[in-house]
């Protein structure tokens, strides 16, 4: 086997970010996703050529999105010969979905492929309840008119015709990702004041970027918006400390509120790569590379923070590498909470946390902060679950090209305990 081929970001878009239930309130998954590749197709003029992979997931979808990348693909303007895969891996779905496409082109099976994802909250799956599904199954299996009669009234009652909405509690600790968000903040003494900063921080930097002119070529208007309308340029540290905490109520010690913590919303993203062959021969210009990534999991039931997963994946990914934590020019840590974030960088801090849990011979250190999350991040942009990696990917890597060269590292938290990171480099 011949080895491994860089693997070339030639860029990425997204739809504005939007609170659920406003402008995207009447489009699912299959919507989002088609409007995005579509606007990809458009950007690097792809119309009608055929890519070796289109890799796209949603995490809140219905059953009949089954197939969603596929027939999103089919309605983009690509070739009809262009295959899809869809994946989920929660908030890392889309750079899963990247990296999938990625090591597909390192290995010299495909030269170029789109990654990316969506998710509405406007739209979940609402489904019928456990007892009439199974009252319904086993009609469908009656084979005589006893059977059906006593399959259709055995047991039952008029509350089986209440709905079942998508869960929102890790099956096994039955906490809310908020919940144990604020078990980590507890755990690692991570003040209110510190989460409304970096919230603040977000918000600043983010309306900085869009006032700059940096997402003019990233976001695409549509239905009449032209920037994620979560975005508040006018917050203050002042708004922020009157919010009231969001998932402990009750102790007084609540520290996570809908201010640092990101918000229920809609939308999607997608990115292209390529092998450097590729690019050339189609006139595409390489803004950076995608180097490598790593997954990682936790023991969140064992006592390990549900959202400290990335921790792992970046200390695996450097030693990969041979590189410090301090090797960065960017640093685009996923801010599902404000605390996740100040978590993270506590524990590699940490000389204790990094020799017993992720075996090195000391502290990973600190990072520069200015380098953290430089043009915002969720908790000012927004965060569909599996649009936020292809946001990220297409971010780091316009960073790195207005930079003329660097090193970006990319982190992200994910329920079920899991970590993503990858490096993107120029």
């Amino acid at each position: 086997m011949s080895a491994p081929r860089r693997v070339a970001i030639l860029g990425g878009i997204r739809i504005p970010f939007c609170r659920n239930n406003t402008a995207y309130y009447d489009l699912g998954n299959l919507g989002l996703s088609t409007l995005v590749l579509g606007g990809l197709v458009e950007k690097f003029q792809l119309q009608g050529q055929t890519l070796g992979e289109v890799a796209m997931g949603a995490v809140l979808k219905h059953s009949s999105d089954f197939n969603l990348a596929r027939e999103a693909t089919l309605s983009s303007g690509l070739s009809p010969y262009t295959p899809g895969i869809t994946i989920t891996r929660a908030c890392g779905t889309g750079l899963d979905a990247l990296i999938t496409v990625a090591n597909k082109i390192a290995l010299g099976q495909i030269e170029a492929g789109i990654g990316g994802g969506s998710d509405t909250t406007s739209d979940v799956p609402i489904a019928v309840n456990k007892k009439l599904r199974r009252r319904l199954l086993d009609l469908n299996r009656a084979r005589s008119l006893g059977e059906r009669i006593k399959a259709a009234l055995k047991g039952f009652s008029f509350g089986e015709f209440k709905p079942e909405f998508p869960g929102v509690a890790e099956p096994r600790t039955g906490k809310s990702m908020g919940q144990s968000c604020e078990d980590m903040a507890k755990q690692w003494q991570i003040p209110r004041e510190a989460q409304d900063q970096l919230a603040f921080e977000s918000h600043q930097k983010a309306a900085a970027a869009y006032a700059r002119g940096f997402y003019s070529d990233l976001v695409m208007p549509i239905r009449g918006l032209e920037r994620d309308n979560i975005l508040r340029p006018d917050t203050s540290l002042e708004k922020l400390a009157t919010l009231k905490p969001a998932f402990d109520k009750r102790s007084g010690k609540g520290t996570l509120t809908a201010g640092n913590s990101t918000n229920l919303s809609d939308g999607a993203s997608a990115a292209l790569l390529s092998s450097e062959d590729w690019a050339k021969a189609n006139g595409k210009e390489i803004q950076a590379y995608l180097v490598d990534a790593q997954v990682a999991a936790v023991d969140f039931v064992g006592g390990d923070g549900l959202l400290m997963a990335p921790a792992w994946a970046v200390a695996q990914l450097l030693k990969r590498n041979n590189l410090k934590l301090q090797d960065f020019d960017f640093y685009e840590i996923h801010e599902a909470f404000a605390a996740q974030v100040l978590c993270t960088l506590k524990a590699w801090e940490s000389e204790e946390f990094c020799k017993t849990k992720l075996g090195l011979d000391g502290a990973l250190g600190s990072i520069d902060r200015s380098k953290l999350n430089v043009v915002g991040s969720s908790l000012a942009l927004g965060h569909p679950f599996a649009a936020t990696g292809a946001r990220i990917v297409a971010t780091a890597a316009k960073l790195l090209k207005e930079k003329g060269q660097g090193r970006a590292l990319i982190s992200i938290c994910t329920a079920g305990g899991m970590g993503v990171a990858a490096i993107v480099e120029r």
